[in-house]
């Protein structure tokens, strides 16, 4: 997305009563979070980051907004992917402290638990859709992930 795009939206939602501005486009994805957003009171301006975006500054003249762009989609790793079957945090163990679910380097079976998604407040298991072994982790624990977001690589 182009700086003058960013710009206009940023202005437009200075100049709107809506407090809050979600875009998703094939380059990325930007949200704006006006200042004042959150209630009464000088707030600061939140940031949204996504895994490896890098942050752009507000324009002088938007101030009252933060901005945040997430990079294109990055290429799909060598290997069976895993991806999240749902939004929540994911967690490589069964609770704090435990042993992970799964290794980099570890054999794993069809069906197997790999590791456990939470999402409102209800711990879901997700297993191995193929055999075979854990070469990459793709996400940290207790990470927010998204749908379909790649989680584990198996050959």
């Amino acid at each position: 997305m182009d700086l003058r795009k960013l710009k206009t939206l940023i202005d437009l939602v200075s100049e709107s009563n809506i407090s809050e501005l979600e875009i998703t486009e094939a380059e990325g994805k930007v949200r704006i979070v006006k200042a004042g957003a959150a209630g009464a009171g000088a707030v600061a301006p939140q940031m949204m980051m996504m895994a490896h975006a890098p942050a752009m500054a507000p324009a002088p003249a938007a101030a009252a907004a933060a901005v945040a762009v997430a990079p294109a989609a990055e290429p799909e790793p060598a290997g069976h992917v895993v991806k999240s079957p749902m939004v929540g945090t994911f967690n490589r163990a069964s609770s704090p402290g435990a042993k992970p679910l799964a290794e980099v380097g570890q054999a794993v079976k069809e069906g197997e638990s790999i590791c456990i998604i939470e999402a409102m407040k209800i711990m879901n298991e997700i297993e191995a859709d193929k055999s075979g072994t854990i070469v990459r982790v793709m996400a940290d624990n207790g990470q927010a992930v998204e749908f379909g977001q790649p989680l584990f690589v198996i050959e």
